[in-house]
C-alpha cells in the first residue's frame, strides 16, 4: 500500500508542477507568460490553442484524482492501524477494563 501512496504523491507533485507551468504559459485576456517567449510563445499558446486547454483539463483531473486517492488511502491506512490497536483492549461483558484502556492511551 505504501508503494501506491508513494506513486500517487509523485503523480500529485508532477501534476502540480505541470499545471503551474501550463497555466502560466497560456495567454489570458491581458497576455500572459507566453508573451515573454515572443512570437513563438504567442503562436504556441495563443487563443486558438484548444489542445493546450484540453491538456490542462486532463492534468487538472489527474491532480484532483490523485489528491482524493491519497486522502482515501491514507485514511484507510490510519483506520486499519487504530482498529488493530483496539483489538488488544480487554472487553468483558460489554464493559472495558479501564486500566488497559489508560495504558493503551498512554502509549500513544
Amino acid at each position: 500500500m505504501s508503494l501506491t501512496i508513494t506513486l500517487l504523491y509523485i503523480l500529485f507533485v508532477a501534476a502540480a508542477i505541470v499545471l503551474t507551468v501550463v497555466i502560466l504559459l497560456q495567454e489570458g485576456k491581458g497576455g500572459g507568460f507566453g508573451d515573454a517567449l515572443g512570437t513563438a510563445g504567442q503562436q504556441a499558446f495563443g487563443v486558438k490553442a484548444s489542445g493546450v486547454q484540453r491538456f490542462t483539463a486532463y492534468v487538472a483531473i489527474a491532480f484532483l484524482a490523485s489528491a482524493v486517492l491519497i486522502h482515501v488511502l491514507n485514511n484507510k491506512a490510519q483506520n486499519r492501524g487504530s482498529l488493530d490497536d483496539a483489538s488488544s483492549l480487554d472487553v468483558e461483558d460489554g464493559s472495558i477494563d479501564h486500566s488497559s484502556l489508560v495504558s493503551e492511551l498512554e502509549l500513544r
